[in-house]
């Protein structure tokens, strides 16, 4: 008696619920074929752009992956010839040779983005985090109308993507509802290219030429290059440097750099700097990690005079081993740091470089 009345309590239960219906899926859903911007310097691709096909990985198990190459002369096609096999999960490279796309400015870029996805159709459109990437996606994102996802550290699913807030205190996790392409910008961080096995590097993607016949620029373009300055240096590059060796307003001129400059030669690092730092004149802003700077990595990080300004530690705090060296003991820095010295640096690092060997 008890089974019959909770059976026929639950058919008056269940008659009452609402009945569920299939929702129609977004265009973003359909079989995944992502676009990967790619950077290259000197017949290379940059390591960030490898980063965002291990991102594009991520989007769908079945994914088929683009990359676009865009320049002109003999560094493009060595660039061509390298991508081919710099990633096994490249299926096509596609190159864009033209005079206009030496520079990577943002108008005849985002153009050339739009030609292409209009042809291709891609449901994702990926590049890397850097001056590059954020210099370019915004503006090609406003010709397609699509809203980009920036910074991304983790992905979910096709459309769920983790991305850090209140300068990297908190993530969030977004879900992208709009039409295709989903366009994302990834910190190249967060994506470590896996080594392949041997096999995978006789893998080589076919080579497309992209049709510019049709390509269309303004007659008047809203900016112009004049020029690239760059420091001549034999230290590893800050973003992809295994080792950094960072200083703060604590070092308290540019002529102390110096010595952090003679820690780096020893250790093979590259040298970073904090904003105040390079607000002061001490550095120039090419070093400047943070926020509003450079966002590293490496194994091992050592902050000398940092603070720990929540936006220096928003481009660090993903650093295997943080070593600080500060004189004030309640330094925000100690709190992210594996290892923390409270001492004076001026004392601290001649001592670290007397007992230091020579880098061989």
């Amino acid at each position: 008696m008890a089974t019959r009345v909770l059976i026929g309590a639950l058919r008056k239960t269940t008659s009452r619920l609402p009945t569920c219906r299939f929702l129609s899926v977004s265009p973003v859903s359909r079989f995944a074929s992502t676009l990967v911007i790619a950077e290259h310097e000197g017949g290379s691709i940059k390591a960030p752009s490898l980063s965002a096909v291990e991102a594009a990985k991520s989007l769908d198990k079945d994914n088929s992956i683009s990359m676009l190459l865009a320049g002109s002369g003999h560094s493009l096609q060595e660039a061509a010839a390298n991508a081919v096999s710099c990633h096994p999960s490249v299926s096509k490279v596609l190159v864009a040779d033209s005079d206009r796309f030496i520079h990577p400015l943002a108008e005849p870029w985002a153009k050339l983005i739009q030609l292409v996805q209009q042809r291709e159709n891609f449901s994702h459109i990926v590049v890397a985090s850097g001056s590059f990437g954020k210099n370019i996606l915004p503006r090609a994102a406003a010709l397609l109308d699509v809203s980009p996802v920036t910074d991304v550290i983790g992905i979910s699913e096709s459309t769920t993507f983790v991305r850090p807030i209140y300068a990297g205190n908190a993530l969030c996790t977004v879900r992208y509802t709009g039409a295709h392409p989903c366009m994302l910008t990834i910190r190249s961080t967060s994506f470590q290219v896996q080594p392949y096995s041997t096999d995978s590097k006789a893998h080589k993607a076919p080579i497309s030429q992209v049709d510019l016949s049709t390509f269309e620029e303004d007659t008047i373009g809203k900016s112009q290059y004049v020029k690239l300055t760059s420091q001549d240096s034999e230290r590893p590059d800050l973003g992809n440097s295994r080792i950094v060796v960072t200083g703060g307003r604590g070092l308290k001129s540019a002529e102390n750099f110096k010595m952090l400059e003679k820690l780096a030669e020893k250790l093979g690092a590259a040298v970073g700097a904090t904003r105040a730092a390079v607000d002061a004149g001490f550095v120039p802003n090419d070093l400047q990690v943070g926020q509003t700077g450079k966002i590293v990595a490496p194994e091992l990080y050592m902050a000398f005079g940092v603070s720990g300004a929540i936006q220096h530690l928003a481009g660090m705090r993903d650093s295997k081993v943080i070593v600080a060296v500060n004189r004030d003991a309640d330094a925000p820095i100690f709190q992210v740091a594996d290892y923390g010295l409270v001492g004076d640096l001026f004392e601290v690092i001649p001592e670290l470089l007397e007992k230091l060997p020579e880098k061989k």
